[in-house]
């Protein structure tokens, strides 16, 4: 069996980027994530949830946020999935960008938001990051020591290609790092963990920070992972903390033996939809 301990830290988050890595480094040293394999952080862990921070607080690949995921992964041995931060782009731009490191703290995988949360609901709900953020344009997966991986970011987990294309590709965990706030968090969060869970046959990991009112943004929390069955393995409440979950690899396997859903599809009645709608 192919078991791996994911350790999903829900960190507070302050308004010091150096003090939000402090933090976290001072946690992994206290044990938080011994007997882990892979540690799992929030989105924007390094800043407040703002649009206004992102552009102040973006550093380039291989900055100071950069650094301390890379150290630490290297001297504790674990893999480090590094929920996002604002990230600098060579052309200027601002991303909301994953970055992966393996024990040896190399970046073995990145990954910049797709889809960017841009909502206006009634007016009760108003947040729109491409005031800031630039989207991405691909679906990144990452190889590991026990298979293939892969990442997307909060709401990209609201459109099934995110999930369903790293899945074609041979991903059997997919990490979510999300900042849901209280409208949609209770009302679709664990839903939508299950949901592409289910419909791809693998681990959904979604880590997120913990609720922080007096930051402008409230977030839900509940840190969460599904399996392939759409069972929820761990939930955490809003407050911050760490959280170890074991997960087999195999059961993926066993899963897609039992109800051979991928395998299944009928993509040559899909494409011939698709492109009827389009002619």
């Amino acid at each position: 069996m192919k078991k791996i301990t994911i350790a999903s830290l829900q960190l507070k988050v302050h308004e010091d980027k150096y003090e939000n890595i402090e933090k976290l480094a001072e946690l992994i040293a206290s044990g938080a994530a011994d007997g882990a394999d892979i540690i799992s952080l929030p989105e924007m862990w390094n800043c407040p949830y703002r649009t206004e921070n992102f552009p102040v607080y973006a550093e380039p690949e291989q900055g100071d946020s950069w650094l301390a995921l890379s150290t630490i992964a290297r001297k504790n041995g674990k893999y480090m999935v590094g929920g996002s931060i604002p990230e600098l782009g060579e052309d200027g731009k601002v991303y909301n960008t994953c970055y992966v490191f393996d024990r040896e703290g190399r970046q073995i995988g990145k990954h910049r938001k797709v889809h960017l949360f841009d909502i206006f609901a009634h007016g009760e709900q108003v947040f729109k990051e491409s005031d800031t953020l630039t989207g991405g344009d691909t679906f990144d997966t990452f190889e590991t020591e026990w298979c293939r991986m892969a990442v997307n970011i909060c709401f990209d987990i609201r459109f099934p290609e995110s999930s369903r294309i790293p899945a074609l590709a041979g991903a059997r965990v997919i990490f979510n790092p999300a900042s849901f706030n209280m409208t949609t968090g209770p009302a679709h969060w664990e839903v939508a963990f299950r949901q592409r869970a289910i419909e791809n046959q693998v681990y959904m990991v979604g880590t997120a920070a913990a609720q922080t009112i007096e930051s402008g943004y409230a977030g839900y929390g509940h840190s969460i992972i599904t399996d392939p069955w759409g069972r929820v393995l761990m939930q955490m409440d809003e407050k911050e903390g760490c959280a170890l979950t074991e997960i087999d690899i195999d059961y993926t396997d066993e899963v897609r033996e039992r109800l051979p859903l991928l395998s299944a599809r009928r993509t040559d009645v899909y494409d011939l939809w698709y492109n009827g709608l389009h002619e």
